[in-house]
């Protein structure tokens, strides 16, 4: 198996309701994780990027957080509307989508 140029980790944490954090689950990660597989197969790219599952990734209260590797990238409020953003420019052009970013003080260098 070759090795992907870029990996996509959705979280999926599950939290109580209760829990002031929230959880990215109650946030519609799972849509989103499905909207980033079905993208990626729908254009023909699933033999390049990759799309996990990923547990807690400690952002929930800004979830739906997806973190970009081997970049680092972390993005936070994802919907499955972003989804599209974050392949074509990300993915496919190299280029992180800023207004999207968790920590865009961050930002990788070319």
């Amino acid at each position: 198996m070759e090795r992907y140029e870029k990996h996509i980790f959705v979280c999926q944490n599950e939290r109580e309701p209760e829990n002031p954090k929230g959880c990215c689950k109650s946030k519609g990660s799972e849509e989103v994780f499905r909207a980033f597989r079905k993208q990626l197969a729908d254009l023909g790219l699933k033999e390049r990027f990759k799309a996990s599952k990923a547990g807690c990734l400690a952002n929930c209260e800004k979830g739906v957080t997806v973190v970009v590797y081997p970049e680092g990238v972390w993005y936070q409020k994802i919907s499955t509307g972003d989804v599209s953003t974050i392949i074509t420019e990300h993915l496919l052009h190299n280029r992180p989508v800023d207004a999207l970013r968790l920590f865009p003080e961050h930002k990788t260098v070319d």
